[in-house]
């Protein structure tokens, strides 16, 4: 018996073994170059939604299962157990058509065929994403060597690796199989699943637009703000130009948002906390016409929601003794400013606190 007790903990330990991977076999989105990749999170504040206007929201495991059973053979092997089709074989590789390329599983737009160029390298080849938020990287040792994989960043499925050798502007080479995307010729009818959620856009003027940005980008249901130049007489003015006082433009903020989650009055009330409208051409020790108070609208629902906004807010105990002086007006075009003023704080450091309800 002594003798057979070894032999009886390595069957025991065998048992356990297969088990165990069988059951790292089956949960193959957790796996990648012999590493568990960690499934994010689910968002604890909404879907997660793009600069582009889609949910990128990471999909459960149940529903990545059920997509998964749609896959060929070919295309499990690839976009599952993170497998390369042969050079030069992928029906995407000589595609020159305008459109955009999609997820295979999941259907998230990917890339366009606005950035897609010829490598030689046997593969449909990209500089830059469609979204950056849509294309997740991770790092990659198989093989013997150190390659950065690019996954969907929605639904985890491999579609390829990205390197530093391709053309400007970014100078980065996308490497993607066919069989991990599906195209979609322009003009074609996209499927509900590679469609943008419903946006809307705000304007908002209210002092230097690096807070009001900062301020406007922790809202929730807020998916963009973008600092820019609105208001004045002059074309694609230079912060220099609106510096100088006789351009007649405002610091503006142009936010995209989501209405399901916050409304264009939620955004108005946020507004109103995030500078005071009763400055007039001022906000604080900014003084200027360029840091003036001011709500662009767009379209008839929104003007009136502003105006009516604004007298109801006249009537309030914070302002009854003090003249609102934002000024409300169709919205005419909103000039982005220079890169260095966008994100600023992000950039720099640090966030500009939201005022407390």
């Amino acid at each position: 018996m002594r003798f057979l007790y070894p032999f009886a903990l390595l069957a025991l330990f065998a048992i356990v073994t297969s088990a165990v991977v069988y059951a790292a076999g089956s949960a193959w989105r957790r796996q990648d170059s012999g590493d568990a990749m960690k499934t994010p999170a689910a968002p604890t504040r909404g879907p997660v939604i793009s600069k582009s206007g889609f949910d990128v929201s990471p999909l459960s495991p149940e529903r990545v299962d059920e997509l998964a059973k749609a896959l060929k053979p070919e295309e499990a092997r690839v976009i599952l157990a993170k497998g390369t089709e042969p050079a030069f074989c992928g029906t995407l590789v000589d595609n020159h058509k305008q459109g955009q390329y999609v997820c295979r599983l999941c259907g998230l737009p990917l890339f366009s065929s606005d950035s897609k160029f010829e490598s030689g390298s046997g593969w449909p080849s990209f500089f830059q994403p469609f979204d950056a938020a849509h294309i997740r990287e991770l790092a990659d040792t198989s093989h013997g060597m150190v390659r950065t994989e690019i996954l969907c960043a929605r639904c985890g499925a491999h579609l390829g690796h990205v390197f530093p050798d391709g053309p400007p502007p970014t100078g980065q080479r996308y490497c993607l199989n066919s069989i991990s995307m599906t195209f979609y010729e322009e003009g074609e009818k996209l499927p509900p699943q590679s469609m943008p959620i419903k946006t809307e856009t705000a304007y908002f003027a209210g002092g230097c637009f690096w807070g009001v940005e900062d301020r406007f980008q922790q809202v929730p249901g807020v998916l963009d703000a973008v600092s820019g130049y609105m208001g004045g007489t002059t074309s694609d003015p230079t912060y220099r130009d609106v510096c100088s006082h006789g351009t007649g433009h405002a610091e503006a903020v142009r936010v995209v948002f989501d209405p399901s989650r916050v409304t264009y009055r939620q955004l108005m009330e946020k507004f109103f906390k995030f500078h005071d409208p009763t400055q007039l051409n001022r906000q604080g020790p900014d003084v200027g016409d360029q840091y003036r108070s001011a709500i662009f609208t767009v379209g008839d629902d929104q003007l009136r929601q502003a105006k009516a906004f604004i007298d109801e807010q006249q009537k309030t105990e914070r302002f009854k003794n003090r003249k609102i002086v934002t000024a409300v007006e169709k919205a005419p075009t909103f000039y982005p400013a220079e890169d260095y003023h966008q994100d600023y704080h992000l950039k720099n450091g640090g966030h500009c606190p939201i005022p407390q309800d």
